[in-house]
């Protein structure tokens, strides 16, 4: 790493960032964040400013090398991004191992070296720590330790919990080099098809805003600092009221829309968050349609280019000071390989690129998320359309970010320390213990917990897992005490646009078929539905003698919870709809709007101790 950057100036030892021998107010850490940023910000070209104004995505090599070329995401090579490009915070995709992870890291750092002022790069992630992987979305736990998904640590009911959680994260995330989390997910779960329910701590406004505000904390502590991971929350002011439960990553339904009046309810978590001091928040594609706040009816445009609700909402009514990122590629259409993802320019489909730059610029954007044309940003500096003064209002905070954290002092780790930090055996149990307590026993006759030595027919469930629990994993269905079925929620598959195919979305019915097959299963039946949305269970019932759900729960800890060596204790987080026409007569905006199955809160195995709502 670079060492020779290390040099001291009467008895303090600081890094000579800016390569001229000499202390610089901006590089003298005895001196406060503000006077650091005040000196830095008049030094730095606008090559240096905008390129501290692009977020994108960056991909590791193998073994902790950098990348020389574009990846099959990421648009340019590590230095051509770095050094050309001065860009500076990188949202990193797969990595190999916890030591490779740390040596690229550092790397990375090392090239950052290379720049006029040295500014120390900002590796930020998608969520790691579930089973979750879906490259627009999240990445699979890997080396990470491995939890239930966030509707799994809601049906816990427990902040206190997904503090923990979160400051697991936290470190696991420091010893490999990540300072930034596009996380926490703190929209509400109203709408039962819409896509990304996994992420967000389910649909009752209270609940998701204690558990947000537990996450924040987890991650960046009580206030952010050198320990600290910075938290962009996401998707303000709320992306679960879909039209039809369609994301807005797609072009086919760009809408969010409030039929019931909720839009303050959804709204809710955000402001908890913000409270708690949250670096950053990330505004949604969607475009809100026949919005009202405060009496002004609100433009329809998407998220990032609303002046009113990023400036008048976010920035004056709230009082967020932090960075506002943009989500993914609002200016630019992405190319990956032979699909296309449009620009989601959702209401400004007729601007060119520059004007969609501006206009985002002027709804109070700091970064353009996973764009990197940074030269027609500095077209727009040439041309007298966006002044040096509006790059330093959001680059101030950007810096601001990066000193706190510690990055311009230290921004190397220790390759060796992290594969001891990185998945340890204490956080690897909680993790698994979480899983099995998060499961919701929705229906049970008496069958659990199973015995041990209990003869089993397993589909969907891998045999080793069952064995490890005590099980007996019979070769033909004939030989069986009981059948244990795992299944996926249902959902319709698409793959004409990019990314589309990890989005589940459409109909929560399952097949015509399957409740007939099951019923020819030996008896009993005991169906978990592995739930990343809610599903019509109905048919279900028919056939299995108990129903559970999980949220990101894997075999061993489904079985260890169907045995009893860990109590399920979890309760809906989300409602679970009787029929797919009760969905589409609801109101998206709604909490449990539609004839409930089983009820947000419903579990036939712990007692009924959830807090009043007015969800």
């Amino acid at each position: 790493m670079a060492v020779s950057q290390q040099l001291h100036s009467d008895g303090v030892a600081f890094r000579d960032l800016n390569h001229n021998g000499r202390l610089d107010p901006f590089e003298d850490p005895r001196l406060t964040v503000g006077e650091r940023v005040d000196d830095l910000l008049p030094r730095l070209s606008v090559e240096e400013l905008a390129g501290l104004m692009f977020h994108t995505v960056i991909e590791a090599g193998p073994e902790g090398q950098l990348l020389d070329g574009p990846g099959r995401i990421a648009k340019s090579g590590s230095r051509e991004a770095v050094v050309g490009k001065r860009m500076n915070h990188f949202n990193v995709h797969a990595l190999a191992s916890p030591r490779a992870a740390a040596s690229w890291a550092n790397r990375l750092q090392e090239l950052a070296c290379e720049t006029p002022h040295s500014i120390p790069v900002t590796i930020s992630t998608d969520p790691r720590h579930t089973a979750a992987e879906n490259a627009g979305a999240s990445w699979a736990a890997t080396f990470f330790s491995r939890w239930p998904d966030p509707l799994g640590l809601a049906a816990l009911g427990d902040p206190e919990l997904v503090r923990a959680f979160a400051d697991v994260v936290r470190r696991e995330y420091v010893a490999v080099g990540i300072r930034a989390a596009l996380h926490p997910t703190a929209d509400l779960a109203t709408e039962p098809r819409w896509a990304r329910q996994r992420e967000t701590f389910g649909q009752d406004p209270f609940l998701a805003a204690a558990c947000t505000v537990a996450a924040v904390l987890g991650l960046q502590g009580d206030e952010l600092g050198p320990g600290s991971v910075a938290a962009t929350v996401k998707h303000f002011p709320g992306a679960g009221p879909q039209a039809d439960g369609e994301d807005a990553h797609f072009p086919y339904v760009r809408d969010q829309v409030y039929p019931g009046g909720r839009f303050e309810e959804h709204l809710r978590p955000f402001v908890a968050a913000i409270g708690a001091g949250a670096s950053g928040v990330m505004p949604y594609y969607g475009r809100p349609v026949g919005l009202v706040v405060d009496g002004v009816p609100i433009e329809e445009v998407g998220f990032g280019y609303n002046r009113q609700l990023l400036t008048g909402l976010l920035r004056h009514r709230l009082g967020f000071t932090g960075v506002i990122l943009s989500d993914w590629e609002l200016v630019h259409d992405n190319l990956v390989g032979d699909q296309v993802l449009p620009a989601r320019a959702w209401g400004v489909e007729h601007l060119g690129p520059a004007e969609r730059m501006l206009k985002l610029l002027e709804a109070g954007v700091d970064q353009f998320g996973g764009e990197e044309s940074v030269e027609l940003l500095l077209d727009l500096v040439a041309d007298g359309r966006v002044p040096r003064e509006r790059l330093e209002h959001s680059a101030r905070r950007l810096l601001r970010v990066k000193f706190t954290l510690g990055l311009f002092d230290d921004p190397f780790i220790d390759e060796d320390a992290a594969p001891g930090l990185v998945g340890a055996a204490e956080a690897m149990e909680l993790g698994l213990r979480t899983q099995a307590r998060s499961v919701v026993v929705c229906v049970d006759d008496g069958r659990l917990p199973l015995r041990a030595g209990t003869r089993v027919w397993l589909e969907g469930i891998d045999p080793g897992a069952a064995a490890r629990c005590g099980l007996v994993v019979a070769e033909h269905p004939g030989e069986a005490d009981a059948s244990l079925v795992r299944l996926d929620a249902p959902f319709e598959p698409r793959d004409d646009l990019f990314l589309e195919s990890a989005f589940r979305q459409g109909s929560l019915d399952f097949p015509p078929g399957l409740p007939h097959r099951l019923a020819r299963l030996p008896r009993p039946v005991i169906v978990d539905v592995r739930a990343d949305r809610p599903a019509v269970c109905t048919p279900l019932l028919d056939v299995a003698s108990t129903l559970t759900v999980s949220f990101g729960v894997d075999d061993e800890a489904w079985l260890l919870a169907v045995t009893g060596a860990v109590p399920p204790e979890g309760r809906l987080p989300v409602s679970f709809p009787r029929s797919m026409d009760a969905v589409r007569a609801a109101r998206e905006d709604v909490a449990g709007d539609a004839e409930p199955l089983f009820p947000a809160g419903h579990s036939v195995a712990t007692p009924d101790t959830s807090p009043e709502s007015d969800s």
